[in-house]
């Protein structure tokens, strides 16, 4: 099985040893690079680099959808923040490598990371209470008009008290590219349904 997981960093980093698997990506590099940084760029090939400051890591996926070919799954960690395959102090030497995905994946479309539990909100509560309300609910709008099947999949998830957290998978190609297809068309329209020049540059990264 031919995998690439996506090591999503704004800048240099240490990243783990296994080249073949992990495949750094800059982010945002038609801001952020600097001579020296030779991780893939995510403003080469078809790409929305432009967007990174709104998109944030997305910028990666977006790219690895766009221009990775030939590989049977794709995943996204971040240069501080990975699957692991048991705990270990430097999660560096004991990240989640070929052997550990292809067991999991014969078994399982997607890898994700376990849920975190909110216990007293709810995962919109959380959200609306955290950021602008807008964006959330002009989200459901654009479900309600591109996807109308998955408006109740989204209320469920909106009204429970955990998720699956922090932007991080492994999946199949073919889900991949499906996902990538449903969440870019939903991002588009939200995008041009709300005005977030307002926005402090932390709530700017709202599509992400």
């Amino acid at each position: 099985m031919e995998t690439k997981i996506l090591v999503a960093a704004h800048k240099k980093f240490q990243m783990p040893r296994n080249q073949k698997l992990y495949f750094p990506i800059l982010v945002g590099a038609i801001y952020n690079y600097k001579q020296g940084i030779n991780y893939q760029r995510d403003d080469e090939g078809v790409n929305i680099s432009n967007k990174n400051p709104s998109y944030s890591e997305l910028t990666a996926i977006y790219w690895a959808w766009k221009n990775l070919k030939n590989i049977d799954a794709v995943g996204l960690v971040h240069y501080r923040r990975y699957f692991i395959r048991k705990w270990h102090f430097s999660n560096l030497n004991n990240v989640i490598d070929e052997k550990n995905v292809e067991k999991l994946l014969s078994k399982y479309d997607v890898i994700l990371p376990r849920k975190r539990h909110y216990y007293i909100e709810t995962i919109y509560s959380h959200y609306v209470h955290s950021h602008h309300k807008e964006p959330l609910d002009a989200t459901r709008k654009t479900i309600i008009k591109l996807y109308p099947s998955y408006l109740s999949s989204f209320d469920k998830v909106m009204s429970r008290r955990s998720a699956h957290m922090f932007n991080m998978f492994i999946m199949k190609k073919d889900y991949f590219d499906e996902y990538c297809e449903w969440l870019f068309n939903i991002l588009g329209d939200v995008e041009n349904s709300i005005d977030i020049n307002g926005y402090s540059e932390q709530e700017k990264r709202v599509f992400g």
